[in-house]
């Protein structure tokens, strides 16, 4: 008789009952959940979930310890699975098999850069029996916020040591912060975006995104939910901006330095200056996080380097005026959102020095884009 995937997995699953805590055997877990994880088509929540069901149902008269355990550990991660409020432990199960999910939350934090390119949420939890549960651990989640996806997660431990290491990194950069934050805004700020993650055709490369998946979801399940007003579209401690006018932008910035200096003798001119504004403000537009006033180097190399070669047609007159009108948009907005000066000093020279590579594109290429999202001049 051929092997199905869920012999495989049981298999594979052979030493779990020896594991010595509940945070082992979760880890195992998720871990071996992850393989499924990693390989569906789309969709990997459900598939993970239609697997979990079909195991349970494949394994219901397995009288193995490792059978036992295992169908209890799938059960504590994906608990909606079909059939998994019906698991039981079985006779003389592991000491931790009654630990399995039973943490209680300690902290949120998160952390990230003043750009606000990425920001990490960190959740530590303690077992309500640490001897079978395992010790104080933490579940740490990358939002990459210019892709708009969970870029990675782990579970780890000790906590206190992971939190320790964030706080040094914070204390000596300046471009890097921490805040504490509701458990509620981390939930919101993450779920959303690991189900755009959960979809995608290709998971980011490296990491252990695949392998900690599910426990992060067992984890993520015993927060609060949001209410109502709080957001989850922006990084924490950097939102309020997506929502601004374009037209009130483009007046505020024509009206101050340097966009006011840009429209007079010696600038570009008022039509590349509001075609270079247009540009600006369509590719903010077109992305995950809406916020035209969040730049960092790696954004403006995004908008530089990429998205205006497959987006607009350009003039010698737009090719020289568009880095010198970003580079003012920038200034800007760092001043609108009170950046330090060495973050803005940083995106600043990061535009300077990607300038000639924008001209040589612009010579060596034409929009790849289809006709209709091509962005047209103004008239």
């Amino acid at each position: 008789m051929s092997q199905t995937p869920y012999d495989a997995v049981l298999q594979a699953a052979r030493g779990l009952p020896e594991v010595e805590t509940a945070l082992a055997a979760e880890m195992l877990g998720a871990s071996l959940l992850g393989s499924v994880y990693a390989i569906a088509d789309g969709e990997r929540a459900d598939a993970v979930r239609e697997f979990v069901g079909g195991f349970l149902t494949h394994t219901a008269r397995r009288r193995t310890p490792a059978a036992r355990a295992t169908r209890s550990v799938f059960a504590a991660l994906v608990p909606q699975a079909a059939g998994a409020g019906r698991v039981r432990p079985g006779p003389n199960p592991p000491p931790w098999a009654a630990q399995l999910g039973k943490v209680r939350l300690l902290e949120t934090w998160a952390y990230g850069d003043v750009y606000g390119d990425q920001t990490s949420y960190l959740a530590t939890f303690a077992y309500d029996e640490p001897g079978a549960g395992g010790g104080e651990h933490a579940l740490v989640i990358l939002v990459d916020h210019n892709i708009g996806i969970v870029k990675d997660l782990f579970v780890g431990e000790p906590a206190d040591k992971l939190l320790d290491e964030v706080r040094r990194a914070a204390d000596s950069d300046d471009l890097v912060w921490l805040k504490s934050v509701p458990p509620a805004v981390m939930r919101t700020q993450v779920e959303f975006r690991l189900e755009i993650t959960d979809n995608l055709s290709t998971l980011p490369d490296g990491g252990s995104l695949a392998t900690d998946r599910l426990l992060a979801s067992a984890r993520l399940a015993t927060f609060p939910q949001a209410s109502n007003g709080v957001s989850g579209t922006a990084p924490f401690g950097l939102s309020g901006f997506a929502d601004l006018d374009p037209a009130e932008l483009l007046a505020g910035f024509l009206a101050a330095e340097p966009g006011r200096s840009l429209t007079g003798d010696g600038g570009p001119g008022d039509e590349a200056v509001r075609y270079s504004v247009q540009l600006i403000l369509d590719f903010v537009r077109d992305s995950p996080e809406h916020d035209p006033l969040r730049w960092s180097p790696a954004v403006a190399g995004l908008f530089l380097l990429d998205w205006v070669h497959r987006r607009a047609v350009l003039n010698e007159d737009d090719v020289a005026a568009l880095p010198q009108v970003l580079r003012a948009w920038v200034a800007w907005s760092a001043r609108q959102r009170e950046l330090p000066a060495a973050a803005a000093a940083a995106t600043d020279e990061a535009i300077e020095m990607m300038t000639p590579e924008f001209v040589r594109l612009h010579g060596a290429a034409q929009p790849t884009d289809p006709p209709s999202s091509i962005i047209p001049r103004p008239r």
